[in-house]
């Protein structure tokens, strides 16, 4: 997956914005104004930090080499992960779900009801 693919799964889920609010050089993708992903643009190779449950994201760290503690994030709750360099996609998708759907979780019950259904 490249960083193209990375975003335009990010923007197919419910109610994601995109923005740079740190700066030009990262992508952060909200849903309902609260940070599921980060993409940094000018990392080579590519990189996006990604919320997890930290019992998982020590079981990815274990498996994978390319998935490392969130850089600049909480580090139990966080993983930076390189996406075009031996993640398989449909590992990367699950990821990106998952950190999707422990935000919208953790959502009061009125914002969750103004999402709009998957893409």
């Amino acid at each position: 997956m490249d960083l193209e693919e990375f975003r335009e799964y990010c923007l197919a889920k419910g109610g994601v914005t995109e923005g740079t609010p740190f700066g030009e050089t990262v992508l952060v993708f909200k849903v309902a104004g609260k940070i599921f992903a980060l993409a940094a643009l000018d990392e080579i190779p590519a990189t996006v930090n990604l919320k997890c449950d930290p019992d998982v994201a020590l079981e990815l760290r274990d498996r994978y080499e390319q998935i490392q503690p969130g850089y600049h994030m909480n580090k139990k709750h966080w993983n930076t992960v390189e996406i075009s360099s031996g993640v398989p996609e449909a590992e990367l998708r699950k990821m990106i779900d998952h950190s999707y759907d422990l935000i919208v979780k953790s959502l009061p019950k009125a914002a969750k009801a103004k999402l709009p259904r998957h893409r």
